[in-house]
C-alpha cells in the first residue's frame, strides 16, 4: 500500500474558483511535511476514474479539492472495491461551490480541512448504494427526489450559465410549476406512496450549501435518513423555505421523518435526481447501506 495522499484537484469547481485557490491550500498541507501528489481534471466524471487507477495502484489516501460533485465523483472510483480490497480514506479541500458534507462537522471550510488532513483525524462513515437499472452508484451526503430536483435539473439543463441567478429563476419556474407527486417505495419492507413535495434520503444533514434538509441524519447510524415532506401548496412552501436552513422545516405538520436500512423503489418510470450535488436521470431500484465503509477526514 501508498502512504502518500493523492488530491484530484478540479480546477472548474465552483465556477473556476477552486482553480484558483487549490495551489495556495495544497501548499500549506505540502508546508507541512504532508506526502502529496496533486493529479488534475479535465473533464467530467475523470476524478472517478482518476481514483480508480490510484487506488488500483495501491493509494488509501485521497483529498477531494472542488466541491461536493468532486467527493461524489473519487467515492464512485473507490467502490465497490474499498468496500472489500483495503479501506480507503477521503479528505476534503472545499473550493466548490456546495461543500455540503464538511459543514455537518465545521463551518471553518479550509482550515478547519486542512487541520483535519494534518492531524489524521478520522472517523467511520457510512456509504449508502443507489442500485438503478443502469448499474450501481455510491454516495456520502444526499439523494433528493421531487422539487430539489425539479429545480436543479431546470438550472443544470437550462440556466446554469447564469450562476446563483439561474439558479433563483430555477426556484421560481418550479414554484409555478410545483408539482406534487407520489414516488412509491418500501422503507424495510413498509410501503409509502403519499404525494410529497420532495423525498431526500441522507447520510448528513446538509444539501445544496447550507440548507439541513436532515437535522437528525448522521454519517455513522448505519441507516437512511428519510425525510418526507407532503403536497404543501405554493404559499406554505415559501413561507417555510427560510426553515429549510435550520432543520425546523421538520416540525411542520407535513413533514415526517424515520431511518432505514434499505429503501426499494416501485417507480413506473426514470425520475430526476440529485445525489451529492449531481443532476441525474436514471431508473432508480433501491438503495442500501454499507456500514463504515470509508474514513472520513473530518
Amino acid at each position: 500500500m501508498n502512504d502518500r495522499y493523492l488530491a484530484i484537484v478540479n480546477p472548474a469547481a465552483g465556477g473556476g474558483r477552486c482553480g484558483k485557490l487549490a495551489p495556495a491550500a495544497l501548499e500549506r498541507l505540502r508546508s507541512a511535511a504532508l506526502a502529496l501528489e496533486v493529479r488534475e481534471t479535465r473533464a467530467p466524471g475523470e476524478a472517478a476514474v482518476l481514483a480508480n487507477c490510484a487506488y488500483a495502484e495501491g493509494y488509501r489516501n485521497f483529498i477531494a479539492v472542488g466541491g461536493d460533485g468532486t467527493g461524489f465523483e473519487i467515492i464512485n472510483g473507490l467502490f465497490p472495491a474499498a468496500a472489500t480490497d483495503g479501506r480507503a480514506a477521503l479528505g476534503f479541500l472545499p473550493l466548490g461551490t456546495g461543500n455540503s458534507f464538511l459543514r455537518d462537522f465545521s463551518e471553518r471550510g479550509s482550515d478547519y480541512a486542512i487541520e483535519a488532513i494534518l492531524t489524521r483525524r478520522r472517523r467511520p462513515c457510512d456509504v449508502i448504494r443507489l442500485n438503478h437499472a443502469g448499474g450501481s452508484l455510491y454516495y456520502i451526503n444526499t439523494l433528493n427526489i421531487g422539487f430539489a430536483a425539479d429545480v436543479a435539473t431546470l438550472t443544470n439543463r437550462h440556466l446554469k450559465r447564469l450562476g446563483e441567478l439561474g439558479y433563483l429563476v430555477g426556484v421560481l419556474v418550479s414554484l409555478a410549476r410545483l408539482r406534487r407527486r407520489p414516488f412509491p417505495l418500501r422503507a424495510d419492507g413498509e410501503r409509502d406512496d403519499r404525494r410529497c413535495l420532495f423525498l431526500a434520503f441522507s447520510n448528513s444533514k446538509y444539501t445544496g450549501g447550507k440548507m439541513m434538509i436532515a437535522p437528525h441524519a448522521a454519517i455513522d447510524s448505519g441507516n437512511i435518513e428519510y425525510v418526507h415532506w407532503g403536497p404543501i401548496g405554493r404559499m406554505g412552501l415559501v413561507r417555510n423555505l427560510p426553515k429549510l436552513f435550520d432543520g425546523t422545516h421538520m416540525k411542520h405538520k407535513l413533514a415526517s421523518r424515520r431511518t432505514a436500512a434499505r429503501i426499494e423503489f416501485e417507480l413506473k418510470e426514470p425520475v430526476d435526481v440529485v445525489v451529492d450535488g449531481e443532476v441525474l436521470t436514471l431508473d432508480v431500484e433501491s438503495l442500501e447501506v454499507l456500514p463504515g465503509a470509508l474514513d472520513v477526514m473530518v
